[in-house]
């Protein structure tokens, strides 16, 4: 059964679990099986703009827990349902309907065909890894951040008036990003600084004193961490195609970012957050790798022994 509705999702209230109606499966090739429900607490990987990674966890039916290897964003239109890297269209598209598809492993190279099969009309739980959930919700939180920190840390770079961002700063991040991967604790951005960027009125010169852009960027990131603002997610809607967005306190603003990931409630959860600022040549210009850490807060409000090392690059899906 093609699905008629978009899927409803509960990960922006912050689910890890849910229990939900098969309402259509589909084979995915290489032995996998693109498993659709009604509902599901399990966060897929973004089509168009794939940061943040899919969720780690498994599906529980008939009292066998099946590995998600994988979720995706699958597109439907008429019968036909489009998975991850070939959906067609930008999700929320008019005349689509958007899904979250949960890969799991059912073909012969499993060895346990019987049990893996899923069926339409099952009830089944979803079960996210808690703890991978909120290393990466860490990592999306501190990343918004750390954009909207070197944006401020720039802001006397720009020879011609630009779009701002959300706190009324000119939108480097915007305007120059190439990359960008969500990781756990932290975060990997990467932008490009060339011919574009300079016609739009960004000085390269400006990044000739990299130690004091980081240290700028730095100082208002511990600002607003000691402020502990509250963050939430708002939706126009419960399901997966639903307009969402990251809305952060900050002090004396609050700041709104459109975001389809993942992400803690409080900046009291986060301990720090900082970056470190690279650049180094490239054709035609100049590249700017920044690579954001946050250290989360222990449980009972310390801030941790050692905290979280700085994070590692990692493959694109």
């Amino acid at each position: 059964m093609i699905p008629a509705s978009g899927t409803v999702v509960t990960f922006p209230s912050g689910a890890t679990t849910s229990t939900g109606t098969v309402l259509h499966t589909a084979d995915a090739g290489e032995g996998r099986t693109a498993v659709v429900l009604d509902t599901t607490a399990f966060h897929p990987v973004d089509t168009a703009w794939p940061d943040q990674p899919a969720d780690r966890g498994v599906l529980v039916r008939a009292g066998v827990a099946l590995p998600i290897v994988d979720a995706v964003v699958g597109a439907i239109q008429g019968d036909v349902l489009h998975l991850g890297r070939d959906v067609p269209v930008r999700t929320g598209t008019e005349g689509w309907t958007f899904v979250v598809a949960h890969l799991v492993e059912t073909g012969p190279s499993r060895g346990e065909v019987s049990e893996g099969t899923v069926s339409e009309g099952e009830t089944v739980r979803i079960e996210a890894d808690a703890a991978y959930r909120t290393e990466l919700s860490a990592g999306h939180t501190a990343c918004h951040l750390a954009s909207l920190a070197l944006d401020a840390a720039l802001s006397g770079a720009w020879r011609k008036d630009v779009p701002l961002d959300a706190l009324g700063a000119p939108a480097f991040d915007a305007l120059a990003i190439s990359e960008s991967r969500i990781l756990p604790d932290g975060s990997r951005d990467v932008y490009r600084i060339g011919k574009s960027l300079r016609r739009k009125g960004f000085d390269p010169d400006a990044l000739a004193d990299l130690d004091g852009v980081t240290a700028r960027a730095n100082e208002r990131l511990a600002e607003w961490i000691d402020g502990g603002g509250e963050v939430r997610i708002e939706a126009d809607g419960p399901e997966l195609a639903d307009r969402r967005t990251w809305v952060c306190a900050l002090p004396g603003a609050e700041v709104r970012i459109p975001c389809g990931g993942t992400h803690v409630s409080s900046l009291a959860d986060l301990a720090a957050v900082t970056v470190a600022l690279d650049v180094r040549p490239v054709d035609g210009g100049l590249e700017l790798v920044m690579t954001t850490a946050a250290r989360r807060r222990a449980a009972g409000g310390g801030d941790g022994s050692a905290g979280a090392a700085a994070p590692q690059d990692a493959a694109w899906r």
